[in-house]
């Protein structure tokens, strides 16, 4: 099994991520910040992956720092879990609606990390939630996990929707590229014989 377990202390965030990607999409998530909490369930469900987080930070002054080392710390796990990528298709892809919404999330399980998000959100919350911080979840998730990753929201008018497809493509794709390539076995898939 594909798993690992990371423990990130600063002195803004406690967070210990746990991640299984040969799961069946089971998650547990304990970080303050409920509709995140929500989105890291799509990642789960729709990426067939066991996700647990449990973060405490510094919501007294905004979620920002918690988020951000959320998505440091899982992409952590992920790239510890991942291994070392022979046999994978190392390459996801998926395109996801919900209602008048759309996005589109493909990646690279490159080892270079580089981050390409174009969302322009119809109001900068969703309840409590600000949603520039999304881009530093996906910032920090990117340059741990090393991949490079292309995020764009195509269609939507309700910010709802426009996260969650995001998150359930986001899922979907990072499902594509673990999966194994039965042609692939032992084998990297680079010309350059490392990723």
């Amino acid at each position: 099994m594909r798993q690992a377990e990371v423990t990130r202390d600063t002195l803004e965030t406690q967070i210990t991520v746990a991640i299984n990607i040969d799961g069946t999409g089971k998650s547990q998530f304990e970080t303050g910040l409920g509709f995140l909490d929500h989105m890291l369930d799509q990642v789960a469900r729709h990426g067939m992956m066991d996700i647990s987080v449990h973060a405490k930070g510094d919501l007294h002054i905004d979620a920002h720092h918690t988020v951000e080392d959320i998505g440091i710390t899982l992409g952590q796990a992920f790239l510890q879990a991942v291994g070392d990528k022979k046999g994978i298709n190392r390459y996801g892809h998926a395109y996801v609606p919900l209602d008048e919404a759309l996005s589109r999330v493909v990646l690279d399980l490159s080892g270079r990390p580089g981050l390409a998000f174009n969302c322009e959100f119809t109001r900068a919350a969703i309840g409590e939630f600000d949603v520039d911080l999304f881009h530093e979840f996906f910032q920090g998730f990117t340059n741990h996990a090393l991949i490079t990753l292309h995020i764009d929201n195509l269609k939507g008018h309700n910010s709802h929707h426009q996260a969650e497809t995001i998150f359930k493509a986001f899922g979907r794709a990072l499902r594509m590229a673990v999966t194994a390539d039965e042609r692939m076995v032992g084998i990297m898939p680079s010309t350059k014989g490392v990723l």
